[in-house]
């Protein structure tokens, strides 16, 4: 009886150490991401916000979560294809554009509109905002975004210099995006709308005779080394600017366990955003002072004189209003609740 009692024990304690093991593997489940950009890994952004974002991530995992890094495109597909790969689970992880997939997340553009933003930081707080109200059961439903932001004030880079809206008729200016398209055309250019890898190429072989981006990622398109002329706007609004978000596959993060979606919890959202919207506008410092060191013409208009661009700009946001109205959304609704959340935040710096 004893013996037979014995083994009954022996069999529970064994019983029970495999069920603890296995909660302990469980527990200690390890999980790799697959992270895809375009830029090359010495750009700022994948060097100075999404590597130091994944290092974080590694680290608050304790090791268990790793994301390999996969740049300038290199698992294959194009730019406006990110997304896709996304939502598709190509891939686990994408930095991308939503602007380059016209149509899709109309919301997002309000953002895009000209002389709407006021810096990067407090833009990308008003983005994080709105996505959460507006966009994330909406637009962005089949993805699980982790991050809104937007770059620092859109400067033009140019071949011959653009002081005033007549230099700017006709030139073959490079856009990235619907919105930034409608503008530049509105305000007498050729648009030729291209993902950014694609500007250096354009602007080497007279495709484009100029092209609208941030200073920040001038240096690793070695744009000021192409163009000679830089025109920046004066006041308190920049010409535009253009949306991003970092988007994870919904089933790579729902398969993951508890912990380690607090894990990623704990590094998305508002912060995240803010932290990567300013991030990326105090890289134009560096970018900026490679034209001076270059001797470039760096034209800065005034704040008058960017006056007089945003009312030759008033037609694209009229046009976007009503396009958005033919899709049932309040556009200027948008626009309205836009600009108080950038005021707001940009106050509270």
């Amino acid at each position: 009886m004893i013996s037979v009692t014995r083994r009954i024990m022996m069999a529970g304690i064994v019983a029970a150490a495999g069920a603890i093991a296995g909660l302990q593997g469980a527990a200690a489940q390890e999980v790799t991401l697959r992270l895809h950009q375009f830029l090359p890994p010495q750009a700022n952004v994948p060097a100075h916000i999404l590597d130091p974002w994944a290092d974080r991530v590694e680290a608050a995992s304790g090791g268990r979560i790793k994301i390999e890094r996969f740049s300038a495109m290199s698992l294959g597909g194009t730019p406006p294809q990110l997304i896709d790969q996304a939502t598709d689970g190509v891939v686990d992880l994408v930095w991308a554009l939503p602007g380059y997939t016209p149509g899709r997340f109309p919301s997002t553009e309000v953002f895009e509109l000209p002389f709407m933003m006021t810096n990067a930081e407090a833009t990308s707080r008003a983005f994080w905002d709105m996505f959460e109200k507006h966009m994330k059961d909406n637009e962005f439903k089949d993805l699980h975004i982790l991050g809104t932001w937007v770059h620092g004030p859109g400067v033009i880079h140019s071949k011959s210099p653009v002081t005033n809206l007549d230099d700017l008729n006709g030139l073959k200016v490079r856009a990235p995006t619907r919105v930034i398209n409608a503008l530049l055309s509105e305000l007498g250019a050729a648009p030729v709308g291209m993902p950014v890898p694609q500007v250096t190429e354009a602007l080497s072989k007279g495709v484009i005779d100029a092209t609208v981006i941030p200073w920040e990622v001038t240096p690793a398109l070695k744009v000021a080394e192409l163009v000679g002329n830089h025109t920046t706007f004066g006041g308190d609004h920049a010409l535009y600017t253009t949306t991003f978000v970092l988007a994870m596959n919904k089933g790579s993060y729902d398969r993951l366990p508890d912990d380690l979606k607090k894990v990623i919890d704990d590094n998305s959202g508002a912060e995240l955003s803010a932290w990567a919207g300013k991030t990326m506008q105090e890289y134009d410092a560096p970018g900026l002072e490679i034209a001076q060191s270059r001797g470039n013409n760096i034209i800065e208009l005034s704040a008058d004189d960017a006056g007089t661009w945003k009312s030759a700009a008033q037609p694209v946001i009229d046009n976007w209003i009503a396009e958005m109205s033919a899709k049932g959304v309040d556009g200027q609704a948008l626009i309205d609740e836009a600009r108080s959340l950038i005021d707001k935040y940009t106050a509270m710096q």
